[in-house]
C-alpha cells in the first residue's frame, strides 16, 4: 500500500468532516498472552486504514478548521537505543512524520502536554467512547486543560461524535489496492483449504489440519489467521465457532473446515465441508447439496442494486423448501418461512462485509438492506447444522455443513476470490480419490 494511497484515504475522510474538527484515532494495545509475553501485535483496523502505521502507543489525529484549511498529526512513541536492541522498534517522530506523511510528529509521553492544544478552539472532536480506556483518559485528561484555562482564552469543544459512521463508510467501498491484495488473501486461503483436502486422513487430530491449514498461509507470506480456524470434525460441525479443533477425525464423518488468512492486513474467509473417507453419504449427500445450491443461487443473485437481505430471502426460501422435501422441517412452507423456523438449523447471518477485518465495517455490518455497489466484498456462507437433539430423522443427526466464499461485487454481477477451492461434491470426490497422485 503506497504512502499516496494513505494520503487519498484522508482527504476524502476530511470531506466527510465538519468543519472546526478534530478527528482521535489510537492505536490498538499491546495484548498480554502471559506474564511477560504478548501476542504478535495487531494494529487497530481503522488507525491502520488512515496511515499504515504499526506500531502500539500512538494516537492519529486529523484536524480541519473552519476555513477548510487542515492537517495531520501523530503521537509515537520516541526511538530508544536499548529499547531497539530487545525488540521494540519504534520509529521515532521525524522517521514517522516523513513515512506516513503528516504535518506534526510528536512523542506519545508528552501527549498530556500537548493534545489540548491542537483540541484547542475547535467546535467537535471525533472520537470512540470506549473504545480503550486509555484513551478515553487522554482525552478526558485535555477536556479538564481546557476547561481549566477558560480565563486564558481556552475553549472547549461544545460536540464529542463517533468517528466510525464517517471511516467505515470508506471502507465499505475497496480501491483497486485493496481488492488486489484481497484477491490474494482469498487465493491463499483456498490454497490452505486445498492443501487440508489432499492431506486429510481417517485417525488424524482436528489439530492436524490446522497445521496443514497454517503452513500454507505461511508458505505463502500470510504468517497469521484472519481469525481463529475451524477444524470441526463430526457432530463438532454442528458449533458454529468451535475452535478446540482437539477432536480425533473418524471415517464416516464430515469435516467442516472454516479458515482464512490474513495477507498484509486484509482478510480471507473461506469455509468449505469434506467427507473423511473420501464419499459423502446419501443423508450427507442431500444436506451438502442443499447448502451448495443456495449458495450458487446467492452467487447468481448478488451484484449492484440488490441488497443482502433481499438475497437472503431468496436463499432461505429455497433452504426450506429443501429441507420439507427431506421431512428435516414440516408444515406450510410459507407458514414455515414467516414463523423463521429454519433458524434451528440455519441460525446465522448469510453474508457480511470483509476487509482489513474478517467481520469489517462494523458499523454497519447489521445493516442488510444497503444497496450494493462496485467494490464491495463480501461472503456468502449459507449452512445446515442438524444436532443429535433436533427433532429431524435421526440419519441427519450431527450433520453440519458450511460453505462459504468471498465475493466481490463488479459492475455487472460479481468475482469469487475463493473459487479455486472445490466445492462441487464430483470434484471433492474425485479429488481425494486421485489425492496420492497430485
Amino acid at each position: 500500500m503506497t504512502k499516496k494511497e494513505f494520503i487519498c484515504r484522508r482527504l476524502a475522510l476530511l470531506k466527510k468532516m465538519e468543519p472546526s474538527s478534530i478527528i482521535l484515532i489510537f492505536s490498538a494495545p499491546i495484548v498480554i498472552r502471559s506474564n511477560d509475553s504478548a501476542y504478535p501485535y495487531r494494529q487497530n483496523s481503522d488507525f491502520w486504514y488512515l496511515t499504515g502505521f504499526n506500531e502500539p502507543g500512538a494516537m492519529f489525529g486529523l484536524i480541519k478548521d473552519s476555513n477548510n484549511y487542515h492537517k495531520s498529526l501523530l503521537f509515537n512513541q520516541s526511538y530508544n537505543q536499548h529499547a531497539h536492541i530487545w525488540g521494540e522498534n519504534h520509529i521515532g517522530q521525524e522517521a514517522a512524520r516523513i513515512k506516513i506523511a503528516v504535518d506534526y510528529a510528536l512523542p506519545w509521553e508528552q501527549i498530556n502536554d500537548h493534545l489540548y492544544l491542537f483540541i484547542n478552539g475547535l467546535k467537535t472532536i471525533y472520537h470512540v467512547k470506549g473504545q480503550y480506556y486509555f484513551a478515553d483518559q487522554i482525552l478526558i485528561t485535555a477536556l479538564e486543560k481546557l476547561r481549566q484555562g477558560q480565563y486564558n482564552n481556552l475553549s472547549v469543544p461544545k460536540f464529542v461524535l463517533d468517528w466510525r459512521p464517517l471511516v467505515h463508510e470508506l471502507r465499505l467501498i475497496k480501491s483497486s489496492s485493496e481488492i488486489n491484495l484481497l484477491r490474494q488473501a482469498g487465493r491463499i486461503s483456498a490454497l490452505g483449504h486445498m492443501r487440508a483436502l489432499k492431506n486429510l486422513l481417517n485417525g488424524m487430530y482436528e489439530y492436524q489440519i490446522e497445521g496443514e491449514i497454517q503452513y500454507e498461509f505461511s508458505h505463502y507470506g500470510a504468517r497469521w489467521p484472519a481469525y481463529n480456524t475451524i477444524i470441526a470434525a463430526g457432530e463438532n460441525s454442528c458449533i458454529l465457532h468451535y475452535t478446540d479443533n482437539s477432536s480425533l477425525i473418524e471415517n464416516g464423518k464430515l469435516v467442516l473446515i472454516d479458515a482464512g488468512c490474513e495477507f498484509q492486513g486484509y482478510a480471507g474467509d473461506i469455509s468449505r465441508t469434506f467427507p473423511v473417507n473420501g464419499v459423502f453419504n446419501t443423508p450427507q449427500r442431500f444436506i451438502y447439496n442443499a447448502v451448495l445450491d443456495a449458495l450458487m443461487l446467492a452467487l447468481t443473485l448478488y451484484r449492484p442494486g440488490t441488497n443482502i437481505s433481499t438475497v437472503t430471502k431468496e436463499v432461505i426460501n429455497l433452504l426450506v423448501h429443501r429441507l420439507v422435501q427431506l421431512k428435516i422441517m414440516k408444515g406450510n412452507i410459507q407458514a414455515l418461512i414467516r414463523d423463521k423456523a429454519i433458524k434451528q438449523f440455519f441460525m446465522h447471518r448469510l453474508s457480511h462485509w470483509i476487509g482489513l477485518d474478517v467481520h469489517d465495517s462494523d458499523y454497519y455490518s447489521k445493516d442488510e438492506n444497503r444497496i450494493l455497489e462496485p467494490g464491495m466484498v463480501l461472503t456468502i456462507e449459507p449452512g445446515l447444522y442438524i444436532t443429535s437433539n433436533s427433532h429431524a430423522p435421526s440419519e441427519y443427526h450431527g450433520i453440519g455443513v458450511r460453505i462459504e466464499d468471498t465475493i466481490l461485487i463488479t459492475s455487472n454481477g460479481n468475482e469469487n476470490l475463493t473459487s479455486i477451492a472445490v466445492k462441487n461434491i464430483d470434484e471433492i470426490e474425485s479429488f481425494m480419490l486421485n489425492r496420492k497422485e497430485l
